[in-house]
């Protein structure tokens, strides 16, 4: 992949950052180590410190060995990753088949000044840079929001002319600290329908392949009449609410849901 725009100088080895928010159904920064080999401006190692499958490789231009980090044992993807830069540098160099660097990072270390920035640089861009999805619903009529105990379903058929695009919409909200926030939303559009888990937390966004989901907006209603809401929002960071959602409630509210979803979708397809 290409060298991250944000870099650090620091001697033998030269650090470079990019925050990956092209990935539909992930995202966060990449941490990569440079160096010269050869003449030649190399990767030597490459951090992805994503929120869902965070992973390192050795030599990514050399043998590339990619393994996972395991989240439960490893705690912070950046976090592991910057203490592995400040404690086992030359090491991780030497397996990615650099031998002469290796040596000459054991002789003569990363400075410290150097290893502050990058964890100051790194930490910023992790915070600043985040992907996040504000459906704003200007679309959704009076009356289309329907109060389902501590959630509520916000119905909408969205008109995109921008991206040549329309369809149903349906969001799951609550209130989280005083704030209303999207848990959950469903684009069944036309052109790319797909579906965000935390649309204001991690946003992993998931594009349905329409020939094994079948219609999106059936597939959508399928998922909470079969009561798999609650496993949706602990999915998107919200446990406290997905354990109190009122099940019964919610089933007892999809025909109306459903119903007036349908009802959007003729008005806007005669």
């Amino acid at each position: 992949m290409d060298k991250g725009g944000t870099t650090i100088d620091a001697g033998s080895v030269e650090f470079a950052m990019s925050y990956r928010k092209e990935l539909m159904d992930d995202q966060g920064l990449c941490v990569q180590v440079y160096s010269v080999i050869d003449g030649t401006d190399t990767e030597i190692l490459r951090f992805d410190c994503f929120d869902q499958a965070p992973h390192y490789h050795y030599g990514p231009e050399n043998h590339n060995i990619r393994l996972f980090m395991d989240k439960t044992t490893a705690g912070n993807p950046l976090g592991w990753t910057l203490n592995n830069i400040n404690n086992n540098l030359p090491s991780m160099v030497r397996r990615s088949g650099y031998e002469a660097l290796a040596d000459s990072l054991e002789s003569k270390p990363v400075a410290k000044a150097k290893l502050d920035e990058l964890e100051a640089t790194s930490r910023k861009m992790s915070r600043e840079d985040r992907r996040f999805v504000h459906h704003t619903m200007p679309e959704m009529l009076d009356g289309d929001m329907v109060e389902a105990g501590n959630i509520r379903f916000g119905l909408e058929y969205r008109h995109l002319p921008q991206i040549n695009d329309e369809g149903m919409a349906i969001h799951v909200l609550s209130d989280v600290a005083g704030e209303e926030v999207e848990l959950l939303a469903f684009d069944c559009f036309q052109g790319a329908p797909h579906y965000h888990y935390g649309p204001r937390n991690e946003d992993v966004r998931i594009y349905w392949d329409v020939t094994t989901s079948g219609e999106t907006l059936r597939w959508t209603l399928d998922q909470f009449k079969a009561g798999n809401l609650r496993s949706m929002i602990s999915r998107a960071g919200y446990p406290t609410i997905a354990n109190a959602v009122d099940e019964k409630l919610v089933q007892e509210l999809m025909p109306k849901v459903e119903a007036r979803s349908l009802e959007l979708v003729a008005l806007n397809n005669k």
